[in-house]
């Protein structure tokens, strides 16, 4: 009777689909062989890697803006529309037109750089300043008055306007809108005004508004390449955020969830790190597949510079030195499906585990 139970089971459960908890790698790749396969399939070695490194973007590669080129911008302060001009007249000499004895000197009313790029002066009309330092403002003022007031000379202060100024927007300790004392003001140097980032954000990018163009980087990047920390110009918006970029795990991992890029570059194997590790119980070692989609426009029917399908499986032997290796210098791409695909032995554990369970339950009922 205990035989023919054995035997009962064995045949119910070899018409049954053991419960797992993710797929197998045959399964996933069944149908990699045929003719009419909708994916692209690469295994991750030396000689692949030297392949994908002539390929396009993944499809959902952030690169659409890139940084802007260009060095720092120069020192100093040049006058724009709607800066706050102070003017201050001294006069020597017998003949004085705007002071006194008592006063050799006059403060003349603040004004602004008016929208066509002048200020007005008393006696000399409207001068223009716009594009000029505050020092090549004050001789030219000077000069003009030289005619009317021989022996004048002319103090100016400038105070930034609006298109002297620029707009740090959220992500740092104190937003806000700040002045330009001079041109040397660059992108890291008003993320320091601003008190820095945020200590939540997860690699903080940087995004930089100018006019109608948009470019990003890593303040990460900033600071590896001092170089590229470009001058700002007035009238720009920064915008400090957390990197928006993800990567799914799934499959006989520690964790099943979406993993957010915790900086610029993340690798095959630090995702798997990311992950929680392969399950030592579950998973196919050799089998870590990740799952990733490219553009129409990065398909090459000839495989050569691009994938011949627009979505592509990578698969990863982490049992050899060549896959571990490649694992480490394999990019993983935003979205990317990072798989730990299930080991066949597990689906056999688990029925020896119910044959024995069930032995166990027989043994007690026939006692």
């Amino acid at each position: 009777m205990k035989r023919l139970s054995i035997v009962l089971l064995c045949a119910a459960l070899a018409g049954c689909t053991m419960p797992r908890g993710a797929a197998l790698q045959s399964e996933i790749m069944s149908s990699s062989g045929t003719e009419t396969r909708d994916f692209a399939h690469y295994r991750i070695d030396r000689a692949t890697l030297s392949r994908l490194a002539g390929w396009p973007e993944a499809k959902h590669a952030q690169t659409e803006n890139l940084w802007l080129q260009g060095g720092r911008g120069g020192a100093g302060q040049l006058l724009a529309a709607g800066d706050s001009v102070s003017i201050a007249v001294w006069e020597n000499g017998e003949n004085k037109l705007l002071t006194t004895d008592a006063a050799p000197s006059v403060e003349l009313h603040k004004t602004r750089v008016g929208a066509n790029g002048t200020v007005f002066v008393p006696y000399i009309g409207e001068v223009p300043v716009a594009g000029l330092s505050p020092q090549r403002a004050r001789a030219r003022i000077e000069e003009r008055l030289t005619p009317l007031i021989p022996a004048a000379q002319v103090q100016l202060e400038a105070e930034p306007g609006r298109a002297n100024s620029v707009d740090l927007i959220g992500g740092v300790a104190h937003p806000g809108n700040y002045p330009m004392q001079d041109r040397s003001l660059t992108a890291l140097g008003l993320v320091s005004l601003g008190g820095g980032p945020r200590a939540e954000l997860r690699n903080p990018q940087i995004r930089l508004l100018r006019g109608s163009q948009v470019f990003d980087t890593s303040l990460a990047a900033l600071l590896d390449a001092p170089q590229t920390d470009v001058g700002l110009r007035g009238g720009d918006k920064l915008i400090v955020r957390e990197d928006p970029r993800y990567f799914l795990a799934l499959g006989a991992s520690g964790k099943e969830e979406l993993i957010p890029f915790t900086k610029d570059r993340v690798t095959a194997l630090e995702a798997v790190t990311m992950a929680g590790g392969i399950s030592d119980t579950r998973a196919n070692p050799r089998g870590l597949l990740i799952l990733r989609e490219y553009p129409a426009s990065a398909v090459r029917a000839d495989g050569a510079g691009g994938p011949t399908h627009e979505r592509v499986i990578f698969s990863i032997d982490l049992t050899s030195s060549d896959g571990l290796f490649s694992a480490q210098n394999f990019d993983i791409a935003p979205r990317d499906l990072v798989l730990a695909t299930e080991s066949g032995a597990t689906s056999l554990r688990t029925m020896l585990g119910l044959i024995g369970a069930s032995v166990g339950v027989s043994n007690a009922v026939s006692n």
